[in-house]
């Protein structure tokens, strides 16, 4: 515990020293933390010697989950989700049991795996995580029907595929208890204590009897959210579902809070998800990615450019997304801490094919953390301006998208000069004979003594 402290500690000090020259690449805090680990575990570095029996694996992925829905929750409310229902509705509805069905056949025909362990597999892998795609839902110029489609998908998908785990596992086990009235239970306590604990600790805060200090506010919610973690343990309920519920109900009963607590939660999330993945890295020993084997890596590489982008293609046709929302969409389904966690439920099953869905799993989910933490900046930057919009955007295809200055550009590629009288400009608003140029908007006023054109 003592090495892996130390080391955590001291990547930790590397990624805030390197965190400037990161953010400008496609290297990603994630990827260092889990290659990293890699490099300091078995049969590389010697460092840090772990097993996915150990304590702390399931402990750090369940916590840094439970940190990552929670704070996600928080930056939306109930009205919000609500009125944005209808796209994540699709994706779950739709797009997790294609997802689910989808990965099971791949299971089947590339590695050959029955069909209830590929099923198995399959709800293990169709969870979604937005830690590795937060550049794409924290970037405020991506439309926010799509960030808002991610962010409700993946609080909310972690719950739902739980009970199709335990389901699939009971019957690889030969049990003939499906425990369906549990999940049920567990499902329905975790929304009940997300919700209630939120609003009980709010309600006191606005009695006479407590106030709380400004500079507790981030307490405030921080103490919310242990409680909720605390009593949804204590009880069985649903984990994930309960963090998610509780941070949408404190962001909307509790709108100050919110807003305290943002940038501190983020920060306590981040340290939960560095050190999970940190340790995920010290299990992939070089032997233990040698025993995937090539259908394995095969397998994983199609569950992520295959099994996601079909469903959710199937699952929005006649939608209203944009060409390049619906890309994106497609693309970022990262599996992450959820399919970790359910995966070590499978390795200690004792099932026979235990051990293979494990590799399969950790296989799968380490080629997403790399692929996807290093492609969300670069995806949300075609969101930004014309310039950096990839060429396979389609533009024509949103046309609720506001043109700005920067998308209006001359034959060349370039911007093309503009004049506040309206004299000499190219663009559709120039002066016309006979017509008065059109007022500028405010947003586009400049200084007296400004230059009205913009050199490359």
């Amino acid at each position: 515990m003592t090495t892996l402290l130390l080391v955590f500690a001291a990547m930790l000090l590397l990624a805030v020293l390197v965190s400037a020259f990161v953010h400008r690449t496609v290297m990603s805090t994630a990827v260092l933390f889990l290659v990293g680990g890699f490099l300091l575990g078995e049969g590389v570095g010697d460092v840090l010697h772990l097993s996915p029996d150990d304590e702390i694996v399931n402990t750090l992925a369940e916590l840094a989950l439970f940190a990552v829905l929670f704070t996600d929750g928080m930056k939306a409310g109930w009205k919000e989700v609500r009125g944005a229902w209808r796209l994540p509705g699709r994706a779950l509805a739709g797009g997790l049991p294609l997802t689910l069905l989808i990965t099971a056949a791949l299971a089947h025909y590339v590695v050959g795996l029955g069909w209830i362990e590929s099923l198995l597999i399959g709800a293990v892998l169709s969870p979604t995580d937005p830690v590795f795609a937060a550049a794409l839902i924290g970037n405020e110029k991506v439309p926010p029907r799509l960030r808002r489609l991610l962010n409700t998908e993946s609080g909310i998908n972690d719950g739902i595929a739980l009970p199709f785990v335990i389901i699939f596992l009971a019957i690889a086990q030969g049990s003939g208890d499906l425990h369906i009235d549990e999940l049920a239970i567990e499902l329905a306590l975790g929304v009940v204590i997300g919700v209630a604990v939120p609003l009980a600790a709010l309600a006191l805060e606005r009695t006479r009897l407590f106030a709380v200090a400004p500079k507790f506010e981030p307490l405030n919610a921080l103490a919310i959210g242990m409680l909720v973690l605390a009593l949804s343990m204590a009880t069985h309920g649903n984990l994930y579902i309960a963090a998610f519920a509780a941070g949408v109900t404190v962001a909307t009963v509790g709108d100050h809070y919110k807003e305290s607590f943002e940038e501190f939660g983020e920060l306590i999330a981040e340290l939960f998800k560095l050190g999970a993945l940190l340790v995920f890295g010290a299990l992939l020993s070089p032997q233990f990615l040698s025993e995937v084997g090539w259908s394995g890596w095969v397998f994983a590489v199609l569950a992520l450019v295959v099994a996601r982008p079909v469903a959710l293609w199937v699952s929005f046709l006649r939608s209203k997304l944009s060409t390049r929302e619906q890309i994106a969409a497609m693309w970022f389904g990262p599996k992450g801490f959820a399919s970790v966690v359910y995966g070590l439920i499978v390795l200690e099953s004792g099932i026979a094919a235990a051990d293979e869905i494990f590799h399969l799993v950790a296989a799968t989910i380490a080629l997403s953390i790399l692929a996807h933490s290093s492609t969300d900046v670069i995806v949300a930057k075609g969101f930004d301006s014309e310039e950096e919009v990839p060429a396979w955007f389609d533009h024509d295809d949103d046309p609720d998208e506001e043109k700005t200055p920067d998308d209006r550009k001359g034959p060349d590629g370039k911007r093309a000069p503009e004049d506040k009288k309206g004299s000499g400009g190219r663009g559709k608003d120039a002066a016309q004979p006979g017509k008065s140029p059109p007022a500028s908007p405010p947003e586009a006023s400049e200084p007296s003594g400004a230059s009205g054109s913009s050199s490359n």
